[in-house]
């Protein structure tokens, strides 16, 4: 491997590609200074475009062009600093046979390790081989040695030393869960044979083609799609009366949700894109209650973006079992009375169906059901007279339930950046409260194998100025978890994480963790998942 060809996959927006060229630009510079201290060279396959102001490939049309211009067998390097559409790249590499290694910049400001674990996830959904590395420097003993590796053989061998597989066995469960696997074995059961289904408003949200679930592997858990288009949410969204929209904004501030308003479209939330996403909400339970959805997931970023405000405070209200009541047109009958309605962002289908089950199981449980995806985003050491471990900042959009920061009177929506919504609309932030959680991702395997990786985690409570420091190091509009893995390194994860999301749900306490790990587990394994347990469930960090 004398000559690599460097690649970087981008946004599909222009906006989002120049504000992020620079930290790719320091990005490769770090990286191929790294390559030629190995004796190799570097030749960027696609250049910079001074009409555009960056140097991304921004297009799945572009990916395709670019590919036919590097030799087929030819080593093949794709670095991220930042959020990227796989789809951008992934089809050039599904039959490149070269050597293929991913490289992300260790970042909270710039998300390249959600884009590198996002096409990751692709990759291995595709069934194609790859190698993947991550660094802060590109200096490091772990990167350095990677790279050695990689240079040297054209393929790394991940740590996955913290996984083991399970099955139904007796040996693979503590004697005292016995009665927990019982349980999710007999759940899965009834789930299967009664069936459900996932509300799909438009598959493929951002290239994420991990996220799209081949249908014959969810109808052997008993699930099934029905496609709804995000057009027929904006014609939904057109039939609910001003009345219905104001009587869900005032049980927000009555329940003390605090909005951030400010008087700049442009720039502020304002009660019109609020008002906006109140006719959301309840335009999405309506067309559950039509269609019999038990989980409904909206893309939002490409097409609905242009025509509404975000649907991030929509995500995590539905998310919560304390939400605003609903009613059917006609009837004025209250509409899933009493529960909430999960929601699966950016229409991640693979956290659909583990939504969907963790909210049914965990009220078989009596555990608080209330779940969420979040991403993978970043961490650090964090080391007080209380903590001394590796933090994870797990973040998403807004989709993360009340109930996970202690109430609706802890939660404040606040204008999405401009960046991402160009019409606005508030998210739901907070800081989740300390406990246990047990947290999950479910991934495709080759387009034939459906698994599903879980493990316990704590979460921490830290100071005032640590956790402002993380929104401000990642996103300060959105909700903040802090996340210790039990039993798991920071390297570890990152090599088995197959996409950008995994799945929270809080337990009573860490003992009832492990019962509803095991319990899930045993779940998943019915419906027909092939079951890991990662890191150490017995609760020691």
């Amino acid at each position: 491997m004398k000559t690599l060809y460097l690649l970087a996959s981008g946004d599909l927006r222009l906006s989002a590609n120049q504000a992020c060229w620079p930290a790719q630009a320091d990005l490769e510079a770090r990286l191929i200074a790294a390559v030629e201290r190995a004796g190799r060279t570097v030749q960027r396959a696609h250049p910079f475009d001074p009409g555009k102001g960056h140097g991304f490939i921004d297009s799945q049309k572009m990916g395709l062009a670019v590919f036919r211009g590097i030799p087929v067998d030819a080593p093949v390097i794709v670095a991220e600093a930042g959020w990227q559409y796989s789809h951008h790249v992934w089809p050039g590499l599904s039959t490149h046979r070269g050597p293929i290694l991913t490289v992300a910049n260790w970042s909270g400001p710039w998300p390249g390790l959600v884009g590198l674990l996002n096409l990751n996830g692709c990759l291995t959904k595709a069934g194609v081989k790859f190698s993947s590395l991550w660094s802060e420097d590109f200096q490091d003993d772990f990167f350095t040695a990677g790279l050695g590796k990689w240079l040297e053989k054209g393929k790394l061998k991940p740590d996955v030393s913290h996984v083991r597989a399970f099955d139904l066995k007796p040996k693979d469960a503590p004697a005292d869960l016995g009665d927990a696997m019982r349980t999710g074995r007999d759940f899965a059961r009834k789930f299967q044979k009664e069936k459900a289904i996932l509300g799909v408003f438009d598959e493929g949200c951002m290239g994420m083609y991990n996220a799209i679930v081949p249908d014959a592997l969810l109808h052997a858990a008993g699930v099934f799609k029905e496609r709804l288009s995000q057009a027929t949410l904006v014609a939904k969204m057109a039939t609910v009366s001003e009345e219905d929209a104001r009587g869900v904004y005032q049980w927000y501030l009555q329940r003390g949700l605090r909005f951030q308003l400010g008087p700049d479209e442009a720039t502020d939330l304002t009660e019109a894109q609020v008002f906006q996403q109140c006719k959301m909400y309840i335009a999405v339970v309506r067309l559950a209650d039509e269609f019999g959805c038990g989980a409904v997931g909206i893309q939002y970023q490409q097409g609905l973006k242009d025509l509404t405000p975000a649907s991030d405070l929509i995500e995590g209200t539905l998310n919560n079992v304390e939400r605003p009541p609903v009613f059917r047109e006609g009837t004025g009958e209250e509409l899933f009375t009493g529960e909430a309605l999960p929601h699966f962002n950016e229409v991640d289908e693979c956290a659909g169906l583990d939504g969907l089950v963790t909210y049914r199981l965990w009220r078989e449980l009596g555990y608080p059901p209330e779940n969420t995806l979040h991403d993978l985003r970043w961490g650090r050491d964090y080391r007080d007279e209380t903590t001394d471990a590796y933090v994870w900042v797990f973040m998403i959009s807004g989709a993360a339930p009340p109930a996970h920061f202690g109430g609706w009177d802890r939660a404040s929506s606040e204008r999405q950046p401009p960046l991402f919504s160009r019409l606005g609309g508030g998210t739901l932030k907070g800081v989740s409260r300390p406990g246990w959680i047990v947290w999950s991702r479910v991934y495709v395997e080759d387009e034939r194998t459906l698994r599903y990786d879980t493990g316990i985690a704590e979460v921490v409570s830290l100071p005032v100025t640590e956790t402002e420091d993380r929104w401000q190091q990642t996103t300060p509009q959105w909700p903040i978890m802090h996340a210790v893995l039990q039993g798991i390194t920071r390297d570890q994860m990152m090599a088995r994480h197959p996409g950008n999301h995994l799945q929270v749900v809080y337990a009573p306490d860490k003992e009832g963790a492990r019962r509803g790990l095991f319990a899930k587990a045993a779940a998943m394994r019915e419906l027909g998942l092939e079951v890991a347990i990662c890191g150490n469930i017995s609760g020691e960090r």
